[in-house]
């Protein structure tokens, strides 16, 4: 290996655009060496290797302006293998990239998003450069990836919600949204099987606007790709309906070059551009070695490496002059100009189209348009009742007609999960190329839970407000999409149907048990089961206030008795996570009755079998933990007295976590093993989700609060 270029170098003549080019990039390269070597920790030979095809991307073609990195119109550049975090951020450095916060507003009066400091200290607490990149803590992240898939599945969502944007607002003459969708990904994303059923739908779709490009340096953590990964990538994209093509060399900015213009040129279908490249390139004993993927390369060798860039070998974090100067030159510039006119077009299209400019001003802010919530239905009482999905249907649709961006659909299950928007004009989001149009609000993502989860999580950094559905025991499938949209605070919705044991005869591997308990852990997320049809449109309202969190809406298939909310409180109380349904004439209970969904109806029974015999009951609906959790404490304690310890909870569900709520002496009903398949009404008796047993534990506990009374007397 012998060095192209001499260390005098580390400074070029501001005329020579060949000699900035490299200079660029191997500012790149050497920040991303130091900045691990700093850590003693991290991912350098990525970087090192994928610098070129990053810089060329960014300084010819990112149409992006680095003063307002939430431009709502920008391309989106996603760094799926986020292993190689320090690539992202030196040109977040050095592309001058502002700081603004997730409300689109600038802060810090013009800070950078990533400062020389925050480099420094890569991977430390409180640098703005983590291990790995995370969304609405460094600008210029445009989702948080480190997972592997989870950004090239995002990406998907990102780029159909470009399509549908377009298609929505766009009039002759007026282009407000027309971005690209940029992703760099690795071997690690092309196994794991989240990217391979976004690839998969993302061909279907024929998104154009949507480019992969794919470092192949055939190196994984436990070495060569060559034991585990032998497919042909190529031939599957190209079964996928992608359009394919290659770099040999990744250092070869004019065939870069060439494959980026390819994809832009490319209207029927997405491109995967297949990248051919050296991990830890110009390292001499760790190019091309496991070790450079996940470890410092040593002094020494930083040192070899930067003598063959013609870098000062003893030079630490080094911008050598010009190099600023050079980004601002071309990617400044062009973005800047790019971004004015859009302002200047936006101002003309919100005069040309009032009512369509004033839902483009609504996106970005998650605001809602005025009498979003006019048509919500009220639900009479009824002791029959309905199914929790078939109220959420109708709330859905009379929200939908009125919020054009509250969009989804299911994992090829809307018959069950009754997610389809039926209001005339709601249509199917399919290509032009299907005879469909990307205007559709209805997705169908085909039995791909995990891809599903990370698009909807994709559309949601977009500003729309989508949702997605399936089985609440499938949720299973899809638990890191699930995790990122906590993690990344966006307000994804996640609709779980048949939530519990009580949908019978499809038996224990479609019966949930421990999934509330698991989604309920995850810190973030808000999780919420209704007790019946009009909690269900309760928390339809709930959701689309939230702004900055993820929500899991757990619905039932069979359906639940309304209640008379004449002689309960009213279903309002949703928003505080948990209330008082029904209390006790004196308001002074003997014991509490705790319930979620729908097992609330069975403590209402109970509670009147047990004034019958002259017990006290107070029904206390919990539909969200989480809600009922940020409540003050003067609130939780006026729900749930401490001086009361007799209580009874009931979920169709694993019992863990309920303690919490009934104390260490309280009775819990619950599930304790997984389900039985049978019809509902036997499964029901089976494991005792019956009024009597929960009047059976309401005694139990009656009686020993009162033993223990009478020992704290004598």
């Amino acid at each position: 290996m012998t060095s192209s270029h001499t260390a005098a170098e580390s400074t070029a003549d501001p005329t020579d655009s060949a000699g900035l080019d490299r200079l660029c990039i191997n500012t790149i390269r050497t920040l991303s060496i130091d900045a691990v070597q700093a850590a003693k920790s991290g991912h350098p030979g990525t970087p090192m290797a994928l610098a070129p095809a990053a810089y060329t991307l960014w300084q010819y073609f990112l149409r992006y302006d680095p003063e307002d990195p939430r431009w709502p119109d920008r391309d989106r550049f996603v760094l799926s293998n986020g292993h190689a975090s320090m690539l992202l951020y030196s040109l977040l450095h050095l592309t001058g990239v502002k700081a603004a916060n997730q409300s689109y507003e600038q802060v810090g009066q013009g800070r950078l998003a990533v400062t020389l400091d925050d480099i420094r200290n890569f991977r430390q607490a409180g640098s703005r450069c983590p291990g790995h990149p995370e969304y609405g803590w460094t600008s210029g992240v445009e989702a948080t990836t480190g997972p592997l898939g989870q950004g090239v599945a995002m990406s998907v969502g990102m780029a159909a919600a470009g399509r549908w944007l377009g298609a929505t607002y766009n009039r002759p003459g007026f282009e407000l949204f027309d971005y690209n969708v940029w992703v760099m990904c690795g071997d690690g994303d092309m196994m794991e099987g989240v990217g391979s059923e976004a690839a998969s739908l993302a061909g279907h779709l024929r998104l154009s606007n949507l480019c992969w490009i794919y470092d192949n340096n055939r190196i994984s953590i436990e070495g060569s790709t060559d034991v585990t990964f032998t497919e042909d990538v190529a031939a599957r994209f190209q079964a996928y309906d992608w359009n394919v093509t290659r770099v040999a060399d990744a250092n070869d900015g004019d065939m870069l070059a060439h494959a980026y213009e390819t994809f832009l040129a490319t209207e029927d279908r997405p491109t995967l551009i297949i990248v051919d490249s050296h991990i830890g390139y110009g390292a001499p004993h760790r190019q091309d070695t496991k070790e450079a993927h996940g470890e410092p390369l040593g002094a020494d060798e930083a040192k070899l490496a930067k003598d063959f860039y013609g870098w000062d070998p003893d030079a630490q974090f080094l911008i050598p002059n010009g190099v600023r100067e050079h980004f601002q030159a071309h990617l400044g510039r062009r973005g800047a100009g790019e971004h004015e006119k859009w302002n200047d077009l936006v101002q003309s299209y919100q005069k040309a189209f009032p009512d369509a400019g004033l839902q483009v001003g609504c996106l970005p802010q998650h605001t809602l348009p005025a009498e979003w919530d006019k048509d919500l239905p009220v639900f009479p009482a009824d002791p029959k009742g309905v199914a929790g999905r078939d109220a959420s249907a109708k709330a859905q649709n009379a929200i939908a007609r009125r919020v054009p961006w509250l969009l989804g659909g299911s994992a090829d299950l809307w018959p069950s999960t009754k997610t389809l928007l039926t209001f005339e004009g709601a249509a199917d989001f399919e290509p032009p190329a299907y005879g469909g149009s990307y205007a559709g609000r209805n997705f169908h993502f085909g039995v791909r839970e995990h891809a599903m989860c990370a698009f909807v999580n994709g559309m949601a950094l977009s500003g729309l407000r989508p949702y997605g559905s399936s089985f609440l025991v499938f949720s299973d499938y899809c638990r890191g999409s699930l995790r990122i949209s906590a993690l990344m605070e966006v307000p994804s919705i996640f609709i779980w149907t048949h939530d519990s044991i009580n949908l019978g005869e499809d038996g224990p591997t479609h019966q949930p048990i421990e999934h509330l308990a698991s989604l309920r852990a995850m810190p973030g997320m808000i999780v919420l089961r209704p007790a019946d049809a009009n909690e269900v449109v309760e928390s339809w309202r709930v959701i689309m206030g939230i702004k900055d969190r993820p929500v899991c809406l757990v619905l039932s298939r069979q359906a639940l008795p309304t209640f008379d909310r004449s002689t309960t409180a009213p279903a309002n109380g949703v928003a505080r996570g948990g209330y008082i349904l029904a209390d006790a004439p004196s308001g002074k209970p003997d014991v509490l009755l705790l319930a979620t969904g729908s097992e609330v109806h069975l403590c209402l029974a109970a509670r009147e079998q047990l004034a019958a015999e002259g017990i006290a009951a107070r029904v206390v609906s919990l539909p969200s933990w989480e809600l009922f959790d940020e409540q003050p404490e003067e609130y939780r304690d006026s729900v749930l007295p401490p001086d009361i310890e007799a209580r009874v909870s009931i979920e169709a569900a694993s019992t863990f976590g309920w303690a919490k709520f009934t104390g260490p002496k309280g009775a819990i009903l619950g599930m304790r093993s997984f389900g039985l398949s049978a019809p509902m009404k036997v499964v029901a008796e089976h494991f005792g989700f019956e009024p009597e047993h929960v009047v059976a534990a309401a005694r139990q506990q009656v009686a020993a609060a009162h033993t223990r009374e009478r020992r704290v007397v004598e």
